[in-house]
């Protein structure tokens, strides 16, 4: 099986330089990057950028996302309103590996207020580094792929 090595990347105004050095890093690790992200300081909403990459994500076309924004809280928000879409808001190692071993999370979202640049390395690396466990872990992301009870 071949694996997609394609990584969406985006976020609002507020983290356009954390996401192209989180791009650069990603490609020295072998990762195709996608940057569909604003290049401009003029402020821009981060729902559209949020949704945008979930969309790339959910369609196959990218294996992961990472997506940015003031907290990570908002744009996360707006990619899990795309069907598949599990992403994670982290701002520790610890938490980025959990939400792919426990969750299967296919999106990383970061707040640029909240972590400095080396430690969103550091959340990307663990995030990447990281598979799905499965097993019991899989019946709860069905449950969450699946129709509420």
């Amino acid at each position: 099986m071949t694996v997609n090595k394609r990584i969406v990347l985006s976020s609002d105004h507020a983290a356009i330089e954390l996401r192209q050095t989180i791009a650069k890093h990603i490609a020295e690790l072998g990762w195709e990057v996608v940057d569909i992200g604003p290049t401009t300081p003029e402020s821009t909403h981060y729902p559209k950028h949020g949704k945008a990459a979930a969309l790339q994500v959910a369609s196959g076309d990218c294996q992961f996302g990472i997506i940015l924004c003031g907290t990570g809280q908002g744009i996360m928000m707006a990619a899990n309103k795309v069907a598949g879409i599990r992403c994670g808001v982290c701002s520790d190692t610890f938490s980025a590996r959990m939400i792919r071993a426990h969750n299967d999370a296919n999106m990383l979202s970061i707040g640029v207020r909240v972590v400095g640049e080396g430690l969103a390395l550091d959340i990307v690396d663990a995030f990447l580094a990281t598979d799905f466990e499965g097993g019991r872990h899989a019946t709860r992301v069905d449950m969450i792929e699946g129709p509420s009870e």
